[in-house]
């Protein structure tokens, strides 16, 4: 029954309007319901709990570090799946499972309860969402891939602009543990309708191509899907400049996300002035993410990437060198076009190089990379700040990491170059 009324949504829509941007929209709905496993929303959650459990903030925050770390090492399963089953399949199951996660979450009574609840949360929300929405806009989109990514990834600054003010809310009138309750009922009744009404895992589903280009008048199949398997992905040079390159990203963007207010703080605003700067970081990024995908599209990947590492290098810098508003407001706007960077690149580079066939191995593989690099990031300004009492010394060596691999980047980046059919190799299972 579900199928057909799928059918018929499908059959109604596709007519007016190429169905990827239906896909799309539906993807950017998901990618502000990660929400509930995201750092900006799980934080505010750190103090009621440590009151009310007596644990400190470090043991919390170990809980949540150790978390993440095992979340990511789910993750290459999880992008095998979505090569055998699509992700339009994959999603409504892993939205059903965040929402039960967060209603869970809501009974913890220990550090082992919170780590388990948090290890689901992230996997889930933080990982696995992120990872088919990607897939998802990869196949629907080759030519205007970088574009459509930029759109998709709209759902994350909004999530940053809205979930933290209605969380708090929450918070402050029902206590935490019924926030959590509503997080999960209204993750099932935003994401999974939509899942199941609106998603198809690749245009073929249902005698489309990519883009929205016509199809042949005989009505001839597309082409084969194209790409290198993880096994091939991993010999090439390419793979682990991009690992290097966002893993940097990951790891220096968390980083700033959890000193944010601390750092601005350091240089004289005040907590609510501080506070504000995330707000303009949240805008910036939603304004230049479409900007930076369609940069994507029509300018030479190599050399986009290249300059997204010097984004998040003059980020870290321009942090050090706030006095007052002005000069506020010029780093965030950096941070927010630093954040835009990172999310469309996330979703770009990895079809771009290694094609669409085996692409969630190749994904699942660089995204554990990746959330690794991003479980560490707190902690060398953290370390900088117990030690200095000051964090800049740190933010200027750290930029000196993009900046390395930038120049790696330039002198050993190849260009894209898809494989031959003949050229390809069964996926791992």
């Amino acid at each position: 029954m579900i199928s057909a009324l799928r059918a018929s949504i499908f059959q109604a829509i596709s007519p007016k309007v190429f169905y990827g941007w239906v896909i799309l929209a539906v993807a950017a709905l998901i990618m502000f319901g990660t929400g509930p496993g995201q750092s900006h929303l799980i934080g505010l959650f750190f103090d009621p709990i440590s009151q009310e459990l007596g644990l400190s903030r470090t043991s919390i925050a170990a809980a949540y570090g150790s978390a993440t770390l095992i979340a990511a090492l789910a993750l290459p399963r999880m992008g095998r799946l979505v090569d055998r089953h699509g992700p339009a399949t994959m999603l409504s199951i892993i939205a059903f499972g965040l929402g039960a996660f967060a209603i869970l979450f809501s009974f913890a009574t220990g550090w082992i309860y919170l780590a388990v609840g948090f290890a689901g949360l992230r996997f889930l929300g933080q990982g696995s969402l992120m990872l088919n929405c990607a897939n998802m806009a990869a196949q629907w989109f080759d030519r205007k891939r970088g574009f459509a990514v930029g759109l998709m990834t709209l759902g994350f600054p909004i999530s940053i602009a809205v979930h933290p003010p209605i969380v708090q809310w929450l918070i402050e009138t029902v206590g935490w543990r019924e926030a959590w309750i509503w997080l999960g009922i209204s993750t099932w009744v935003i994401l999974i309708p939509p899942i199941i009404l609106f998603l198809y895992s690749k245009p073929s589903d249902v005698g489309l191509r990519p883009d929205g280009d016509a199809v042949p008048a005989d009505n001839s199949p597309p082409p084969p899907l194209v790409g290198y398997s993880r096994q091939q992905a991993l010999r090439m040079p390419a793979f682990y400049l991009i690992i290097a390159g966002m893993s940097s990203l990951s790891m220096l963007v968390t980083s700033l996300h959890v000193e944010y207010t601390g750092i601005l703080k350091a240089h004289g605003l005040d907590g609510q002035t501080a506070a504000t700067m995330f707000t303009i970081s949240g805008i910036s990024a939603a304004i230049l993410m479409p900007m930076v995908g369609r940069m994507l599209d029509v300018l030479p990947t190599k050399w986009m990437y290249f300059s997204g590492l010097w984004v998040m290098s003059a980020s870290l810098l321009s942090a050090t060198l706030v006095e007052g508003l002005v000069s506020a407001i010029v780093f965030a706007v950096i941070f927010g076009l630093n954040n835009a960077v990172t999310m469309t690149f996330v979703g770009f580079l990895w079809p771009r190089y290694f094609g669409r066939k085996y692409l969630g191995s190749i994904q699942g593989t660089g995204q554990m990379i990746m959330i690794i690099g991003a479980s560490l990031g707190p902690l060398p300004l953290g370390f900088a700040l117990d030690r200095w009492g000051a964090y800049d010394g740190m933010l200027i060596a750290l930029a000196m990491i993009p900046l390395g691999v930038s120049a790696a980047v330039a002198v050993l980046m190849p260009h894209p170059k898809m494989p031959e059919p003949d050229e390809q190799a069964p996926a791992a299972r």
